[in-house]
């Protein structure tokens, strides 16, 4: 049984999904589903297992055909809408998805699937035919998504309906969902975050869901005016570009969003880390201190501050509903509190295994069935904060293993500095040196008083050795380049 989809049926007359100017409750949403459902099993009793992958537009549609593939017996392959042929063509490959849904706009772009032994349906083309549903057991496979982490392809993360249900139910319970919450989606609907955290969220709590296909701030604050959203997660760039846009507004018009604002019930950031300035910056717009949590596309969310508690700028919180949390050292041994280490989580969360990679699988656990998530944090003050992703954020120079985030967010209280970017360069004497690439308010800046600066505020083996000045770089996220970028340039 599918939990999230039998628990629409309390709910069969509310609002469900809000898209394009229409709203659609949660009867039409199961219907449509259902009708999904039989066209994909065209006369077989289940899918088994069979891969669905669909290309649609955030909206009612990508919700219908999410669930009528679950209902069907498939598995669900959301691909992202941005992605060039080559990319797409990798997740149908690896996956071997037999099928793929597709509405017109991507038309053109799946040409070259025709050539291909596929069963190709135009989300336009569904007709209405009847039969019998199978029954889906939870422990059954639902969702691949992709994840590339920090090296190699990208691989395919499997989750069930039970794990699912997990990652949602973690959410729900300690966020205090209910059937009268309202969230605006803005977030990719390839990601655990758009998926799971709001849209599987709101679903199962009798909620309603209104999608925002292409973020723009100007849209999602005439959304907010209409004082029916009361809740709202984004990632920092996100939060960075809405404050941008407030900050060009009148005062009167200023005033009006931060009281709309203020009676917000949840405001969430994630997916990236959270510049201490950027909360700060929120908070006095709109009364929030943001929620930040912890998570990844393999278990979704497991760390999160305290919805009703203090929440501390530069920390995670705890452990969500039936999430373990260890940090360990590199031979998977427990560290003391207050000493850096790597997060490991156990729970009905995590998920079953990376698609047609056992290899990968059986890597990325310890012996003892802990899920080595990479990411080094320490526990201290009663909360986990994290320093940084193994592989990229945590640099390791003279012995020490330094966090590229802390000395970030150092840089960022500078008055000359409005962004940066921290990265280890490879050294023969230091292991990897420390190299800060700075967006800057002025045309200069005086480095020698930088680094006087910075003596006053970290230890001298956490001052960068090597700088840049860039008038604007390429970034992956808010506040972040990637690595790449930064060797290429710190090179040249």
């Amino acid at each position: 049984m599918i939990t999230l989809i039998e628990r629409a049926n309390d709910f069969q007359q509310r609002d469900a999904i809000v898209s394009d100017e229409k709203t659609y409750n949660y009867n039409s949403l199961l219907e449509k589903s259902e009708q999904i459902a039989y066209q994909l099993l065209a006369g077989a009793r289940d899918l088994k297992e069979a891969r669905v992958a669909f290309l649609v537009q955030p909206g009612f549609e990508y919700v219908a055909i999410q669930w009528g593939i679950w209902r069907a017996g498939g598995i669900a392959v959301p691909l992202c809408v941005k992605h060039p042929f080559p990319s797409i063509a990798y997740a149908l490959e690896d996956t071997k998805a037999s099928i793929v849904i597709f509405s017109k706009a991507f038309e053109t772009l799946l040409e070259p699937l025709k050539q291909w032994k596929l069963r190709l349906i135009d989300i336009d083309n569904f007709t209405l035919v009847s039969g019998v549903l199978p029954n889906i057991d939870s422990k059954r496979r639902a969702m691949i998504l992709y994840t590339s982490g920090t090296t190699g392809k990208p691989k395919g993360v499997v989750s069930t309906h039970q794990t699912i249900e997990s990652q949602i139910t973690a959410l729900t319970t300690s966020w205090e969902w209910e059937q009268h919450d309202h969230i605006l989606n803005v977030l990719p609907m390839h990601h655990v975050h758009g998926i799971v955290n709001v849209l599987s969220c709101a679903l199962w709590s009798g909620a309603c869901c209104t999608f925002l296909p292409q973020f723009n701030p100007k849209s999602v604050f005439e959304i907010f005016r209409q004082k029916r959203v009361n809740l709202f997660m984004a990632v920092p760039t996100i939060y960075f570009k809405l404050i941008s846009y407030w900050k060009s507004l009148s005062s009167k018009e200023q005033e009006g969003i931060t009281t709309i604002l203020k009676n917000f019930r949840l405001m969430v950031s994630g997916s990236a880390a959270l510049p201490v300035s950027v909360l700060e910056e929120w908070k006095t717009i709109s009364g929030h201190t943001l929620l930040e949590r912890y998570g990844m596309t393999e278990m979704g969310m497991a760390i999160s501050n305290s919805y009703r508690g203090t929440r501390k700028p530069g920390y995670i919180g705890l452990p969500l509903h039936q999430v373990k949390i260890r940090i360990a050292n590199e031979q998977d041994k427990v560290v003391a509190d207050g000493e850096q280490g790597e997060i490991q989580v156990q729970g009905p969360n995590v998920f079953k295994e990376y698609w047609g990679k056992p290899e990968a699988t059986v890597a990325t656990f310890s012996e003892d069935g802990w899920f080595k998530t990479g990411d080094i944090a320490v526990f201290e003050q009663g909360a986990y904060r994290i320093l940084g992703r193994s592989s990229v954020d945590i640099i390791k120079s003279g012995g020490y293993k330094i966090s590229a985030l802390e000395i970030e967010e150092v840089l960022r209280t500078h008055p000359d500095i409005k962004e940066c970017g921290v990265v280890g360069i490879p050294d023969e004497e230091w292991g990897e040196i420390i190299g800060a690439s700075l967006i800057l308010h002025q045309a200069s800046i005086d480095l020698k008083a930088l680094k006087l600066w910075l003596k006053t505020r970290m230890p001298a083996y956490k001052i960068p050795r090597k700088f840049i000045i860039q008038g604007d770089l390429p970034r992956n996220v808010m506040g972040k380049v990637t690595k790449t970028t930064l060797k290429k340039m710190f090179d040249s």
